[in-house]
């Protein structure tokens, strides 16, 4: 054990408060890599950053940084300690949070992640309603089809369907949805309608890239799976792009029922196969294991898990 790792937990207990400034000026330093860039990220003058990071490293009695004229880098208890630091600090927040918030209710950021067409379809319209409920809530949605690590960006939530089985994440179920096979009534005019789905073959089919095989669109019928192997012109990652193509006639599209946004309703897409079942796939919000969750987090899953079950159909 390091030296540094039997006198921290001794100077937690026995700090002054301002400890958690010189915490705070370390880890802005050491992730800006620079005075400069920690004083401008925490808002206070060059001179006290550093005066914050040299009285650290007095009550340490450690070295943190190695200094040359441009820039710092750790030193090994450096590394350690900020492997540990923003996860304490990051409690600290939420702590004072929480009290503030049972108070005067919920204030601050929530950091959100979402597949782009889920995130465009649903979950903006949900953060909106649940926006309109605790005015003091900040919220920072990011759209991407690509997995966040939630740790690295500082995600609080993220909003993901299909697949979601990471060790680190926990898990909150909101519901399933099913993709469904459409196409535009030109295209059936034009080329006729499948019957069953190997007759998928012999049409032109919008192939989403964001699906785990996405040339083989499973299918079950009574209890029994029948995978179509589709070829098409079109290769899209968008669920939205998908649907786009096939409303001006181009193929027959397999997405997800939320992606359709009422284009079966309004006549511009119509379902095939009605005799089979599509895929299903599991939504979820997922949020990191083993630390403490907001209040203002847990109330938005909560109101999620609410707003899923009465308020959309996906």
């Amino acid at each position: 054990m390091t030296k540094m790792e039997n006198d921290f937990p001794r100077f937690v207990r026995n700090s002054n408060m301002d400890l958690f400034d010189q915490l705070r000026a370390f880890v802005a330093t050491a992730q800006s890599g620079s005075f400069t860039g920690a004083a401008t990220q925490l808002g206070i003058s060059n001179r006290l950053t550093s005066k914050y990071v040299a009285e650290l490293e007095q009550r340490l009695g450690l070295r943190l940084f190695q200094r040359t004229t441009r820039k710092v880098g750790l030193t090994p208890a450096g590394s350690d300690l900020l492997s540990r630091a923003p996860a304490l600090l990051d409690d600290l927040d939420d702590l004072l949070a929480d009290v503030s918030d049972s108070s005067k209710g919920l204030s601050g950021v929530v950091r959100i992640s979402a597949p782009i067409t889920f995130g465009e379809v649903y979950i903006a319209g949900m953060l909106a309603r649940f926006a309109e409920i605790h005015p003091g809530i900040t919220i920072d949605l990011r759209l991407s089809d690509a997995f966040s690590d939630l740790a690295a960006e500082g995600i609080d939530l993220a909003f993901r369907i299909g697949r979601f089985d990471i060790a680190s994440l926990k898990v909150r179920r909101l519901g399933t949805f099913e993709s469904l096979p459409v196409a535009s009534p030109d295209y059936l005019a034009r080329v006729g309608r499948p019957e069953t789905p190997n007759d998928l073959s012999e049409h032109s089919c919008i192939v989403d890239t964001n699906r785990r095989n996405p040339k083989r669109w499973t299918f079950e019928q009574n209890g029994t799976q029948v995978v179509a192997q589709i070829e098409g012109r079109f290769h899209v990652n968008s669920a939205s792009a998908a649907v786009d193509l096939t409303r001006r006639g181009l193929g027959i599209a397999y997405v997800p029922s939320f992606a359709l946004c009422g284009a079966l309703d309004r006549g511009e897409l119509v379902r095939l196969l009605e005799s089979h079942t599509g895929e299903r796939g599991d939504v979820a919000a997922v949020y990191l294991e083993g630390r403490t969750l907001p209040q203002k987090v847990r109330a938005l899953i909560d109101f999620a898990v609410l707003d899923f079950g009465t308020t959309r159909s996906i």
